[in-house]
């Protein structure tokens, strides 16, 4: 999994699970944390259009990821899902993690 900044958006790249995941990708996200704050104007957005697959572990970090923005005081939002992440998140039973992205 590769994670890059482009502007206001974090795209996420590759495997989002347990073995696509690595001390790197940790780093980058711990990294793009310090650049949002809520005095920026803009919360966090997240394409996830390069995802290929996700799995539970990947999926945790993502929302892990997504309330320590929040905690910043910014709000995050998951844009360009595939049908097949939002698939895994729903039987995962993880909606009310992602509840209100797309």
């Amino acid at each position: 999994m590769k994670i890059y900044t482009k502007g206001a958006v974090e795209y996420i790249r590759g495997d989002l699970t347990r073995s696509g995941i690595e001390l790197n990708v940790i780093n980058s996200l711990s990294h793009s944390l310090d650049k949002v704050s809520p005095e920026r104007g803009y919360g966090l957005r997240i394409d996830c259009g390069g995802v290929r697959t996700a799995d539970k572990s990947g999926l945790q970090l993502l929302y892990v990821w997504m309330q320590c923005a929040r905690l910043r005081g910014v709000e995050s939002e998951l844009v360009n899902m595939s049908a097949t992440m939002q698939n895994t998140i729903h039987a995962m039973g993880l909606e009310h993690c992602f509840a209100g992205n797309s």
